[in-house]
């Protein structure tokens, strides 16, 4: 134990496995979360590492996702997160899905027990005080307007902010499973085992049509200081979707593709919507890719519109919440420490990384690199071969090399070195041209892995 504490701003997915790693680095931790003496926009409890959006971790195929891959790299490094997660999951074909409550549960409780762990439960205004000098912000997409405006100008910049959107949830009693049914895309097999994993309800083209015609027409959320956000790609409203041209849907969150309804086994769906489970019972599912700003009133008529949701009750209705993140790439070095304010780091969704895992990506380094300084050694992040390694790249001047300005990104294969697309497999066989593409990706996979685990033993 040492003298001098981390500070950690922010009890998140980020500021959770950020205290983890450092606490249990040896180091002594005091985790600053406001709530619940002052609540946000989108949190709903008190709990650590409560989820906003979606329940989902995405892919758990570290051989050919990159998200998958950082799962794999984030458990190697002893994440609290990915262990909660683990213990967690709830079935969503081959992604990982977790039922949030238990999951923040979870988290909540082993950081509360940890030896080297205090939770206080108060608000950081402004800039962590002068003798605080080692510090972890990790305030995500909800950073407290006093704590933002600090930062600004301590730093000169401005933060740049846009929005996530956040998706209905549905009771499963709710839906009409005379129209619906159970299937993966493709009858992929899942972590879990299950194949059918998802709910699907499918439409017509007359239906689709309609679908799109209130879609659009819909009331919006309507915010005079929120215009011309730059939304992030992977998380646009569905309205938004659906202004860009009215087949966008149909080729993305509402495609028809690798599903077939079993009571019309020849009649192909115009378009599909498809849920996913939400909570461990099976009781919740999410509405995926549903994002939306349509006012409350507007999002009950519209969504029952889809086939098998006609009598639909929602457990939670869509909304929208501002995200603030740094200009990093300008601001931040390579440890994640802020240039004006060294002994300031950063870490989570603030930095200029997008999801889930990329946030409590950060935050495991953060804490890592934390405790290393409060325990008078020194420690580089992993090198750029490995997920961990290219998002630190991205966020402290990797996107500077592209130009233009930088815009929030989640982990995939672009960030990492690229290597050689493999011809033939280990026994020397051709590989199947389609699949070269995967098989590049597990070489890719298997070099990060073998170059994180040379970092963990250094």
């Amino acid at each position: 134990m040492i003298s001098h504490p981390i500070h950690i701003i922010g009890g998140g997915l980020a500021g959770s496995e950020a205290a983890w790693q450092a606490a249990q680095a040896g180091a002594c931790v005091i985790l600053h979360e406001m709530r619940p003496v002052r609540g946000t926009d989108a949190h709903q409890t008190d709990s650590l590492a409560e989820l906003v959006c979606s329940n989902s971790f995405r892919s758990d195929d570290w051989e050919g996702n990159a998200v998958g891959l950082l799962h794999a790299e984030m458990r190697k490094c002893g994440s609290i997160i990915m262990s909660a997660g683990d213990a967690h999951q709830v079935p969503a074909g081959s992604a990982l899905a977790v039922d949030r409550d238990g999951f923040a549960a979870a988290v909540t409780a082993q950081l509360m027990a940890h030896p080297n762990i205090t939770i206080d439960r108060r608000e950081v205004a402004g800039l962590p005080p002068a003798e605080w000098d080692n510090v972890i912000v990790a305030t995500g997409p909800l950073t407290s307007p006093s704590m933002a405006e600090a930062i600004a100008a301590l730093t000169g910049e401005g933060s740049l902010s846009f929005f996530d959107a956040i998706a209905p949830i549905v009771h499963l009693e709710s839906i009409d499973m005379g129209v619906a049914w159970r299937q993966s895309r493709y009858d992929k097999v899942g972590p879990s085992g299950d194949a059918a994993a998802y709910i699907n309800c499918p439409m017509d083209r007359e239906q689709y049509e309609g679908f799109i015609d209130a879609l659009l027409a819909g009331p919006k959320a309507e915010f005079k200081d929120w215009e011309n956000v730059p939304y992030f790609d992977g998380c646009l409203p569905i309205e938004v979707m659906a202004e860009r041209g009215r087949e966008t849907l149909r080729h993305g969150p509402m495609k028809p593709v690798g599903l077939t309804n079993p009571r019309y086994p020849t009649v192909k769906a115009h378009a599909i919507v498809q849920l996913r489970q939400d909570n461990a019972l099976g009781r919740l599912w999410n509405m995926v890719g549903f994002q939306t700003k349509l006012k409350h009133g507007a999002q009950s008529d519209v969504f029952r519109m889809i086939p098998g949701l006609k009598d639909a009750q929602f457990a939670r209705l869509g909304g929208l919440h501002r995200n603030t993140f740094l200009n990093s790439p300008k601001l931040l070095d390579r440890q994640l420490r802020l240039k004006a304010a060294p002994r300031m780091r950063f870490a989570g969704q603030v930095t200029g990384v997008e999801g889930y895992v990329e946030s409590a990506a950060i935050g495991l380094l953060a804490g890592r690199l934390a405790a290393a300084q409060a325990l008078g050694g020194d420690l580089e992040v992993p090198g750029p071969t490995t997920a961990l390694g290219a998002l630190v790249d991205h966020i402290t001047g990797g996107h500077l090399l592209n130009g233009g300005s930088f815009q929030p990104m989640n982990i995939n294969y672009g960030l990492l070195p690229p290597m050689e697309t493999p011809r033939k497999d280990a026994d020397g066989k051709t590989i199947p041209l389609k699949m070269r593409g995967r098989a590049k990706k597990r070489l890719m996979s298997l070099r990060a892995l073998q170059d994180l685990d040379g970092w963990l033993a250094g």
